[in-house]
């Protein structure tokens, strides 16, 4: 209170406020006499004028009327206001009644009192707020007045609920955003025809290219923030149909962050059109194996392995060890977990997985006991001109973090697969086939083994997604490999959930898949990418087909023969079991000799730079690997 003292606008308001209530006595004094006084009543307004302002201001200051700020005023405020109206009032009626028995004051001036100080008091702060929504500094320390952006660019708001009605109030105060709003669409059929603000609700979406036509609209904006999956699909489609460039508000994440003003309207992204909603982790399932545990994440500074450090953090972990062999990624990683979320209790280690003794010394000095193996080398044509990089990345350093989990009793280790495992085509996808093999032949030796198979990441490093931006923001073209190509796309939050989750439910050898819903053309991803930038395809922007590269195929899978579907616990999760036996073997020790017999042959076939030796290595280890002819780099 004695902050709010030193403040020059209190006085402003506390004095404006005594002379409305002056002039509310003396306007129900005029109401009750009809204007007609007598001097008898001019006395009784300046007997009883002392005890209305002061008890008035005195109750307004101690009931906190005068803390508020006007200039956000809203129906909370008028209510508060009121009721300290009421209390004033009450008092001051208890006050006369016992000092003046009331001769010479009618008690319905103190009724007319009430409502004229609620009155001009409450329109007061309305103008206070009218005058500051007029009214504001920019950045260069001018003064604008605006009259509710009555000038700037069309714009249709899709959603005529809370989200749209602030869209509109924000744009209409907010001299900084040129936007002049013509009209809302909504597809509730009640809505329409009526009125947001004096600004006409048009219609269903279906008409948006018609309203879009008629009236000129030169922007749209979408104000349906939890509008996923085919909802957000069918809106995009309708306002691509519609050929103006369109926005969409910030989804949950983004507001979190504060981001909760139109300014922080952005782009439509591709993450909203997967055609699916976004699974869903169960926190306390996750939480039941991480809180106050020693976790180690290899790979930890790519997009994968980043990602799970930030969600792995949320659990409360009583240590991290980050394992990358790039030291500006690993660095990277090792501040932010510091610095932007103040988690200190994290060691940065740089290391290959496949060095070898390093992962027994990591875990030796570490004791972890949920190891997360993220680290791997992925991008398609690279690994085919490159074979032996993926024999020492992807398989051997799969086999050493196996080993070593086993050998140093970490609990749960989860292995981070790739959906071109299945059926491969391409040594990346043969070489994580050969990585889910060596999960499968350390399984029940009290580590709970377990994998993650999922389809393309957006935007991880070698998604198509930041290719294909980095094109459009250059002015095209855009390349494609194929008219038919598809992928299945997850986001990367959802990629780790993912990742988490299986490490929660595992049991033993599993292999989880996330329910990915359709896959994607990639073309038509190219041209919705393009339209959402506000650019038309193939005019503005070329779209140019360049033939598949070495390694990959038209179309991902995420099973293969023998592998049956078994659902779990989580709706959006299946986990694949492989069938019976072990590749023909009697038995699982049995398996494991073959299997590290062909990873010792494929190691010395790396080292010496064999590119056709380890494609038929791999074809011998993985039968259904279609090996294809290709260049290497020497």
């Amino acid at each position: 209170m004695i902050r709010q003292f030193k403040n020059i606008n209190f006085y402003v308001v506390l004095f404006g406020d005594m002379a409305l209530f002056a002039l509310s006595l003396i306007g129900a004094f005029c109401l009750r006499f009809d204007f007609d006084f007598t001097n008898a009543h001019f006395q009784g307004i300046l007997l009883m004028l002392p005890y209305v302002v002061g008890l008035k201001a005195v109750v307004f200051v101690f009931m906190g009327r005068y803390r508020g700020m006007w200039r956000y005023v809203g129906l909370s405020d008028m209510l508060q206001l009121m009721y300290a109206v009421f209390i004033s009032s009450v008092l001051l009626t208890g006050v006369v009644g016992f000092f003046f028995r009331f001769q010479g004051f009618p008690r319905s001036v103190f009724v007319l009192d009430f409502f004229l100080t609620l009155f001009w008091v409450g329109g007061f702060r309305l103008l206070i707020r009218l005058a500051y929504g007029r009214v504001s500094r920019l950045e260069d320390g001018r003064i604008a007045i605006h009259t509710g952006n009555q000038k700037g660019r069309r714009t249709l708001i899709v959603g005529a609920g809370d989200a749209g009605e602030k869209t509109y109030r924000e744009l209409r105060d907010n001299p900084r955003l040129p936007n002049k709003v013509i009209g809302f669409v909504d597809d509730d059929s009640g809505k329409a025809g009526k009125k947001i603000h004096g600004v006409p609700v048009l219609g269903p979406l279906e008409k948006i290219d018609e309203y879009v036509e008629r009236l000129k609209v030169e922007e749209i904006l979408i104000a349906i923030p939890s509008a996923a999956g085919q909802r957000m699909r069918r809106i995009v489609q309708l306002c691509e149909g519609s050929g103006v460039p369109f926005r969409t508000l910030p989804g949950l994440g983004d507001l979190i962050e504060g981001k909760v003003d139109v300014q922080a309207l952005r782009e439509v992204r591709y993450e909203d059109l997967l055609g699916r909603p976004a699974s869903e982790i169960r926190i306390d399932e996750v939480r039941g194996y991480m809180t106050g545990r020693c976790i180690l994440v290899t790979g930890a500074g790519g997009s994968i392995g980043s990602e799970l450090c930030r969600q792995i953090i949320r659990f409360e972990p009583g240590k991290m060890v980050l394992l990358d062999a790039s030291e500006s990624a690993l660095y990277a990683i090792q501040m932010e977990m510091q610095h932007k979320f103040a988690f200190k209790k994290c060691c940065a280690v740089m290391a290959k997985t496949h060095s070898n003794g390093i992962m027994d010394a990591v875990l030796r000095a570490h004791r972890p006991e949920v190891l997360f193996h993220a680290a791997a080398y992925k991008h398609v044509p690279m690994l085919e001109t490159n074979p032996w990089e993926a024999v020492f990345h992807n398989i051997q350093g799969t086999y050493r973090v196996m080993e070593s989990a086993v050998a140093h009793g970490v609990k749960r280790c989860v292995l981070v697969s790739t959906d071109k495992a299945v059926r491969p085509t391409n040594v990346m996808g043969a070489s994580k086939r050969v990585a889910e093999m060596i999960m499968r032949a350390y399984q029940g030796n009290g580590t709970r083994m377990m994998a993650v198979r999922f389809g393309n990441v957006v935007g991880s490093s070698g998604s198509v997604v930041p290719l294909f931006q980095e094109q459009i923001a250059r002015g095209g073209p855009v390349t494609v490999t194929h008219p038919e190509a598809m992928r299945y796309f997850m986001t990367i939050p959802e990629a780790c959930q993912l990742i988490l989750q299986a490490g929660a439910i595992g049991k033993d050898a599993e292999i989880f898949v996330l329910h990915m819903g359709t896959p994607v053309r990639i073309a038509d991803m190219a041209r919705d990418l393009i339209q959402l930038s506000g650019k038309v395809p193939d005019e503005d922007i070329k779209i140019v087909y360049t033939g598949l590269r070495p390694g990959e195929k038209l179309y991902e899978e995420l099973i293969t023969m023998g592998e049956g579907i078994v659902a779990t616990s989580h709706d959006r999760i299946m986990v694949l079991k492989e069938g019976g036996g072990w590749n023909g073997f009697s038995d699982q020790e049995e398996f494991r000799r073959w299997l590290l017999g062909g990873i010792e042959e494929l190691t010395a076939l790396a080292r010496a730079h064999d590119g056709p030796g380890i494609k038929r290595k791999l074809k011998e280890m993985v039968p259904e690997y279609q090996c294809q002819d290709s260049e290497y780099v020497f």
